[in-house]
């Protein structure tokens, strides 16, 4: 075995044991939440967690167990109906996260108020199951029906995954009242924002579209003042139906104030769009994962 053979291998075996140890972090995380915040307040906010709650209500079944009975046999389905790749996806979050939500089942509430419930509640889910997403895994459950619906049908997953945790929410609502399905509600919104910050970060960079007839200008005084790359794209003015320079760049929100003042003293009649990019990958920026830093040439 080559000397480059033996370093793919011990990358490959440390992402996959990285991989899964977030996973396992994210399951633990969603536990607390389940368990701290949103079971004691009688927050069913979708999928089989929501179910399990529900079923506990009305029969005593611990929610674990009917997680368990719920996850095993739909983890088959997603095999039959979405091979096998799909289904090793699922197996794992599958069967740890109602293990975790079983260890952890007998911590104490934290709080009885169900607005806070479901508002802390939401932020663990969103967290851990955002750890889970990251890994390239899933908890499986009813997402799994949601990929079948979107595989078969017109539905997209996640309106798949809405029409299910409606339900599950309208039945919560029958069981605990009204009020208790609304701070579902809360707490699916809450888990979704949770979900996108943890995958897409907090938006620490920043890219600025630049249309100028001093583009040249500005294209240099980016790449040596800056020290950041620029993108030249070609543009068709909708008015003026002359071609058009558009000059794309992504920087650190600290250079911000810098490169606006470069705009400003080479040609304040340029058109800037500046917005907020989550993730930036590549030289100069996050790497990727897995990658090493190499210099692109």
């Amino acid at each position: 075995m080559t000397k480059h053979n033996v370093w793919t291998n011990k990358s490959t075996i440390y992402q996959y044991i990285k991989q899964y140890l977030q996973m396992m972090i994210g399951c633990i995380i969603v536990a607390f939440g389940f368990n701290l915040f949103l079971k004691p307040n009688e927050i069913a906010s979708g999928g089989t967690v929501g179910i399990s709650i529900l079923v506990q209500h009305v029969f005593g079944v611990e929610p674990a167990i009917t997680q368990w009975c719920a996850n095993i046999p739909l983890i088959f389905v997603g095999l039959f109906f979405m091979g096998k790749k799909f289904a090793m996806r699922t197996v794992f979050g599958s069967l740890v996260l109602p293990l975790c939500i079983l260890f952890t089942t007998h911590f104490h509430a934290l709080t009885l108020n169900p607005l806070l419930g479901a508002i802390y509640g939401g932020v663990l889910s969103g967290i851990g199951l955002g750890l889970v997403f990251k890994s390239d895994g899933s908890t499986g459950g009813t997402s799994i029906i949601a990929s079948i619906a979107n595989k078969y049908t017109a539905l997209s997953i996640g309106n798949s995954q809405g029409l299910i945790d409606g339900s599950v929410i309208i039945c919560a609502g029958f069981v605990f009242g009204a009020e208790k399905a609304l701070y579902a509600i809360i707490s699916i919104y809450i888990t979704s924002k949770a979900i996108d910050l943890i995958q897409l970060g907090f938006s620490g960079s920043k890219v600025a579209f630049v249309i100028s007839d001093r583009s040249l200008l500005i294209k240099k005084a980016v790449l040596e003042d800056l020290n950041r790359g620029v993108t030249v794209l070609s543009g068709f003015g909708g008015y003026t139906e002359e071609k058009r320079t558009v000059l794309m760049v992504v920087m650190d929100q600290s250079e911000l104030n810098r490169f606006k003042t470069f705009i400003k003293n080479i040609d304040k009649d340029s058109f800037i769009i500046i917005s907020d990019t989550h993730e930036v990958l590549g030289q100069g920026f996050k790497l990727y994962s897995g990658v090493k830093n190499k210099k692109i040439v």
